[in-house]
């Protein structure tokens, strides 16, 4: 499996595991289990010798995330940039002509960021076996045998075996997801999860997607060839991926192409689309209650508490989903996880900031806590990582009090450049143009306070910033 170059699809917003997961920090760059992000966890499934360098594909709004999640797990990438939302086939398409420069005989391995794989090396058996259907000229898929009738997921019906291969045979339909009955009858009679992860050649992808979708291979060819470098990644043309159909790979190619391919496959897999899979893949006590954070269960059967601030306790109930955040709490029947997508789409028609934004904000220096707002102030609690600095900067409408709680700052209020430590302070006035940067080797840790009559981030005015930002 030495050509083989992984590819990791990390966008999509994760609304339907709200409100942990939100569009601002999605579902596939928080834990379920252990200290390691979904997305951390599906970089470490890939890297290895049989590896080359992943390519990953994400948004301009998440890049940051992106690569500080990919330092911290210790791999260099290749980190593409989408300049707007075209769906999948569009974003394997532009990760296939940037693997094919790479080596035109390349074997591309398809992931999405936000899966749950808990098995690498059964996962990895899988990948070998359908490596025989790649290198065969076919655009293979993975599709799970089932393990209940759900109709969260679309299926697959398995053909007949390609001569040839290990374990690899031919797709006679995709059909969409079902309803209780029919998905009990696609259980019998041997349908497949659709995974939506693939493993084919690069050359022969790009020729498929050339041959049935032209207008979407047409200009995302165009958007890498005239793809421009900011700072470590790179960024797609927006003029010419712009003009790309938005549709999924599915619709677009597999549909259509002779060349589709499934592995059945045993490896545990969940696309973790509703809170009840979280449930499911959960270690539970004996009563059947999960827990993550500070969770309590008196009394209580097939629970689940996802509570990493503040203590919850569920005293006599069953088949609760119960998570809570700062700013929100959901409580909702484990059989009704999936309408949580239909609230958040409630929540966003009432332009509710809680649909969309986490009250933590995350920065490329660090991130930032709202832990009180109020008529003309605003107290937040600030962390900057080490050897980073904010943007030199002034506002028009706040003056701002910073206190040291741990770590060094060195802070700069116009002319005057300051050393603070832990327990120190220092005022910054309405329009002093400033600057914050931590020069130590462990995260600077602050309480701001803003005082002010318009207290939004968008009062800014950057002088000079080391991230490009506007």
């Amino acid at each position: 499996m030495s050509t083989i170059i992984p590819v990791i699809l990390c966008g999509g917003s994760g609304s339907r595991l709200w409100p942990a997961s939100r569009e601002s920090y999605p579902k596939q760059f928080l834990a379920f289990s252990g200290g390691k992000s979904l997305f951390q966890d599906t970089i470490a499934r890939v890297t290895g010798p049989e590896f080359d360098r992943p390519i990953i594909v994400t948004g301009s709004d998440y890049r940051f995330l992106v690569a500080e999640q990919a330092r911290a797990a210790g791999v260099r990438a290749d980190l593409v940039l989408e300049p707007m939302r075209r769906d999948s086939c569009a974003a394997i398409t532009a990760a296939a002509e940037i693997a094919a420069q790479r080596n035109p005989e390349a074997i591309v391995l398809v992931l999405a960021a936000d899966h749950a794989i808990p098995n690498t090396s059964d996962f990895l058996a899988h990948v070998h076996r359908g490596l025989s259907g790649a290198r065969a000229g076919r655009i293979v898929t993975f599709g799970i045998r089932p393990t209940a009738p759900a109709t969260g997921y679309g299926y697959i019906r398995p053909g007949q075996a390609i001569t040839g291969t290990d374990g690899v045979v031919a797709i006679d339909a995709f059909v969409e997801k079902p309803d209780a009955a029919t998905a009990e009858r696609y259980v019998t009679e041997g349908y497949l999860w659709n995974s939506g992860n693939f493993l084919f050649g690069a050359k022969v992808f790009l020729s498929e997607v050339r041959r049935l979708a032209p207008d979407i291979a047409g200009p995302v060819a165009d958007a890498v060839k005239r793809a421009g470098r900011d700072l470590d990644f790179l960024r797609l043309d927006v003029d010419s991926f712009g003009k790309a159909v938005s549709k999924s790979v599915d619709y677009a190619v597999m549909e259509k192409s002779s060349l589709a391919a499934v592995v059945p496959s045993t490896f545990q897999w969940s696309d973790i689309g509703a809170w009840n899979a979280i449930w499911e893949l959960a270690d539970k006590d004996a009563d059947g209650n999960a827990g993550q954070g500070d969770a309590i269960f008196v009394k209580s059967t097939n629970s689940y508490v996802n509570s990493p601030d503040i203590l919850t306790a569920l005293i006599g109930v069953d088949n609760l989903v119960v998570v809570t955040t700062r700013d929100a709490v959901l409580v909702a029947s484990k059989d009704r996880s999936e309408d949580v997508k239909k609230l958040v789409a409630q929540l966003t028609a009432q332009k509710r900031s809680e649909a969309i934004e986490h009250v933590r904000s995350y920065r490329p220096w660090g991130s930032y806590e709202r832990i009180d707002l109020g008529d003309r102030y605003q107290v937040k609690r600030i962390t900057v990582n080490p050897g980073s600095k904010l943007s030199l900067q002034s506002h028009f409408h706040r003056s701002e009090h910073w206190v040291v709680v741990s770590g060094t700052a060195r802070v700069t209020v116009d002319e005057t450049v300051k050393v603070l430590t832990e327990n120190q302070s220092i005022y910054i006035p309405l329009g002093a143009v400033h600057r914050m940067e931590n020069p130590g080797h462990i995260p600077l840790e602050l309480i701001e306070v803003q005082s002010g009559s318009y207290l939004a981030e968008d009062d800014i005015i950057r002088y000079e910033d080391i991230y490009n930002r506007d």
